[in-house]
């Protein structure tokens, strides 16, 4: 379920909560809303609110965790990527062509993980290398060195460009830990509750109104915030290639 969705399904679920509390305030007799049933509600109702907390926190944990090993595989890719181009500088004119190559494989591999991870793409797939990439593969292995320091660098840039692939690899076999769906229906089945009890022992008005809109925008932002983060590649907080594109400029 995307984050939107999300935000949505907890907006709608927590403001018809607080609508079905006035509605059952106006329903039931005075005597069912006596002291002792409002003190016993406000007990469940702190029960649930401490669930709540707490299995917010768990999933806060868990998309923070999936995010920032996604983030660390993304920036060890892009160290490989500036490291390899400037040990192929180092090279000489005979890596020239290489690093043409790295600029058309390397934008295309990216726009290929960013798509296939954002849809969920099947594994099988994303782990096949593109034609490109074995383009740049198979030219680093071609090189011939003709000096001393060419002969140096190319088991570096044999070494760099193998750490490439298995950064790659490494993205996409850390499966995302989106939110599951029957943990968020349990979760947000326990706000709406939380929103009966707020406006089922209080007169409706327009203060009442405004701070239940406010509470169920801000619980609903909440879980927004938490599926978005669960996302690395795709939504407002995705990881962003835009400096690894930038640092792989045009070759003088």
């Amino acid at each position: 379920m995307t984050s939107g969705w999300v935000f949505l399904v907890t907006l709608a679920a927590t403001l018809g909560g607080a609508v079905l509390g006035t509605l059952l305030r106006c329903w039931l007799p005075e005597a069912h809303l006596d002291t002792e049933t409002r003190d016993v509600v406000r007990l469940g109702v702190g029960l649930l609110a401490t669930l709540s907390a707490v299995a917010i926190s768990l999933m806060i944990a868990s998309a923070k965790t999936s995010y920032d090993t996604q983030d660390a595989h993304f920036r060890q890719f892009s160290a490989n990527v500036i490291l390899t181009d400037q040990l192929l500088a180092q090279y000489g004119p005979e890596a020239t062509g290489i690093r043409k190559l790295m600029r058309q494989a390397i934008p295309a591999a990216l726009d290929r993980i960013w798509a296939e991870k954002a849809i969920g793409a099947p594994q099988g797939n994303a782990f096949t290398p593109s034609s490109a990439a074995e383009q740049v593969y198979d030219a680093i292995e071609a090189l011939a060195p003709v000096n001393d320091v060419q002969r140096q660098l190319k088991p570096r840039i044999e070494q760099t460009s193998n750490e490439i692939a298995r950064a790659r690899l490494l993205m996409f076999a850390d499966v995302d830990t989106p939110i599951q769906r029957p943990f968020l229906l349990i979760l947000v089945f326990w706000l709406t509750v939380i929103f009966v009890s707020f406006s089922l022992f209080v007169e409706p008005g327009p203060v009442i109104a405004v701070a239940l809109l406010v509470f169920a925008l801000s619980f609903a932002s909440a879980l927004f915030l938490v599926a978005d983060l669960s996302h690395p590649f795709a939504g407002l907080m995705q990881i962003s290639n835009q400096n690894l594109r930038d640092a792989l400029g045009a070759l003088n």
